[in-house]
């Protein structure tokens, strides 16, 4: 394999492959990049064996072949070359030499026979959505996920798509996200799956703000192509819990807040918790929210925000992070939250995103 390519080129390839590469891993060749030419451009793929990237650059081929190379060891050296063309020649026994202006460095590789092969979806459904929509909803949940391993099917957002309707949710046990949007794609067959959180960060990494994305189901494996990156996921095996079983029904009055005024006051009181004392206290009268925290050893505050309620007056607390994952992601300048008694939990409801989270005890 010899080709030719601009060191910027090849460098945006490099950092859309390389984040799931490990250097811990104990089969080496899973800390290779792969390098493939095709046609006018090459292939550079990565894999952890659960997660697989995929992207093509043009390049200028000299001559045909492949080979993997470290990917750290690859992307410090492209990144520290001189700005221009890069010539990259792989030779006998593995070896690739890597030359820009001035400057030649040798590397040695591994063929790339051994790299694991990236799965196919061929004759599969494919589902075209707006990479924004996708963007969003993956914000809006992925906060949600849990990071225990006991819980493994809530380690991922589940993906559902039935009809012309694609909803993501994700939970911990202590709160609960919920999305759901209209597409333009109609299926033949509905679909159920729980995306891996580290592959959900992935996409959501590749993600623009314009433009489509697919979303190709396979089996135990779903692919997302984003303008021609591949990023294929293992999904999570299991039952992801009945959602709905949780949700409550809406209630009225709703308390009427501004978005930021909430959040600021939230990020001012979680200044004094710890560990041992996380939770803060709302109390809630007809034209106030008092957002309170106490800390023994530590400290206290206080904090006035202005209110639209028509309700009873409540007091009740809240882990504060749990409040501002959701505030610090939503568009809306208000919101309304419902609040029924002291150990219900606080929902939000906002055309079609939900958020539900229990409360702690004050």
């Amino acid at each position: 394999m010899k080709i030719k390519i601009s060191k910027e080129n090849l460098l945006t390839g490099i950092q859309i492959v390389q984040n799931i590469v490990s250097s811990k891993t104990t089969l080496p060749i899973l800390s290779n990049i792969l390098i493939e030419t095709k046609s006018n451009s090459i292939k550079l793929n990565t894999t952890d064996l659960d997660i697989g990237i995929s992207c093509e650059i043009p390049v200028h081929i000299y001559e045909e072949g492949g080979i993997t190379i470290p990917a750290k060891r690859f992307s410090d050296i492209v990144r520290e070359l001189p700005s221009g063309d890069i010539i990259i020649n792989s030779k006998k026994n593995n070896q690739i030499d890597i030359e820009g202006e001035k400057c030649r460095f040798k590397l040695i590789g591994l063929p790339k026979d051994e790299f694991p092969k990236f799965p196919e979806f061929k004759d599969k459904e494919v589902i075209e959505i707006d990479q924004g929509v996708l963007k969003e909803m993956l914000r809006l949940t992925s906060f949600s996920v849990s990071h225990e391993e006991s819980r493994y099917v809530l380690n991922g957002v589940l993906l559902e798509i039935s009809d012309n309707n694609i909803r993501m949710v994700a939970t911990d046990g202590r709160r609960l996200a919920k999305i759901e949007k209209k597409i333009n794609s109609s299926i033949k067959e509905e679909i159920s799956v729980i995306i891996p959180l580290k592959a959900i960060l992935e996409v959501n990494r590749n993600l623009k703000d314009s433009g489509k994305a697919s979303i190709i189901p396979g089996t135990n494996q779903i692919l997302f192509n984003i303008e021609g990156v591949l990023i294929a996921t293992r999904i999570i095996e299991g039952e992801f819990p009945n959602y709905n079983q949780v949700i409550p029904s809406e209630s009225f009055p709703k308390i009427k807040i501004k978005t930021q005024d909430l959040l600021f006051a939230i990020k001012r009181a979680n200044l004094l918790a710890t560990p041992d004392f996380q939770a803060i206290k709302f109390e809630i009268f007809t034209d106030k929210l008092i957002v309170s925290k106490s800390t023994p050893d530590i400290g206290e505050s206080r904090e006035e925000v202005s209110i639209e309620y028509g309700g009873s007056e409540l007091i009740i607390g809240f882990n504060p992070i749990f409040l501002i994952d959701v505030l610090k992601n939503i568009d809306f300048d208000a919101i309304n939250l419902e609040l029924i008694k002291a150990d219900k939990p606080a929902v939000m409801r906002m055309g079609g995103y939900l958020y539900l989270v229990l409360p702690m005890r004050i």
